[in-house]
């Protein structure tokens, strides 16, 4: 149910099917998992679609190399060849891709096509869930402090944090770069810490660890946003779901004006 010849919008999307280029946009939107060509095209009657800004009437074409693409206000990659990694990332393993010291990487430990690179970064000593893609709009969203995107990490430390350590932790400690914001915290066994955080500090939850008291022992990351992934043995990885991707752009929050 592709658009008549009266189905124009405004004078960009005009420009983009006056050139006869591209693809229409409802099949690119089934093709990165939106649901059916006819559950597409709904989103874009529904006003819910917009590209390069303006909102997408049915028979716009895009060109998914260089258009952006929103649904409900979140960027979503429309590029063919995207792909998103998750990796359980060992100890000992650094988060490049290329290490002057010769130790091992996340990037080799994933298929060397299409190239991709890590999604922030875990410290050598620190193991966990990690992202690897070549899509940097989602990469930049998923790792900028203005996003919010909050990550959680299991901390075995040396010792029993008190109460009051607990709240120094949910209500911020001052290191050496400034006061961190709030955290969720909690102590599920007498030395092992559940804390999430937002920012994205070099360090920060063993600085944050230390600033009270408890060094950390073993750190593990055990969720990204909304995903979480224990099946993973370290060095396993995996490609994430459409529906994984498109919950991690949510997460995000709205497109940046």
């Amino acid at each position: 149910m592709d658009g008549g010849p009266g189905a124009g919008s405004t004078d960009d999307a005009d420009a983009g099917d006056a050139a006869g280029g591209g693809e229409r946009l409802q099949k690119v939107l089934a093709r990165i998992g939106f649901g059916s060509r006819r559950a597409s095209e709904e989103l874009i009657e529904a006003g819910r679609v917009r590209v390069n800004g303006s909102t997408a009437v049915l028979g716009r074409r895009v060109d998914p190399e260089h258009d952006r693409v929103e649904v409900d206000g979140v960027p979503v990659g429309v590029r063919p060849g995207l792909v998103h990694y998750v990796l359980n990332k060992p100890r000992g393993v650094v988060s490049t891709s290329e290490d002057p010291q010769g130790r091992p990487t996340v990037v080799a430990l994933v298929p060397s096509e299409p190239r991709v690179f890590p999604v922030g970064r875990l410290d050598a000593d620190t193991e966990g869930l990690l992202l690897l893609t070549n899509d940097g709009e989602l990469a930049h969203r998923l790792t900028h402090p203005s996003f919010g995107v909050e990550k959680e990490y299991l901390a075995e430390v040396e010792g029993t944090p008190s109460p009051g350590s607990l709240r120094r932790l949910r209500e911020g400690v001052v290191l050496d770069d400034g006061l961190t914001a709030p955290a969720r915290v909690s102590l599920p066994a007498p030395n092992l810490v559940r804390i999430s955080i937002h920012e994205g500090r070099n360090r920060q939850v063993r600085r944050m660890c230390d600033a009270v008291g408890h060094p950390v022992v073993r750190l593990v990351r055990t969720r990204i946003g909304p995903l979480a992934e224990r099946e993973l043995r370290p060095g396993q990885w995996r490609s994430l779901s459409t529906s994984e991707v498109r919950d991690l752009g949510a997460a995000t929050g709205p497109a940046e004006p």
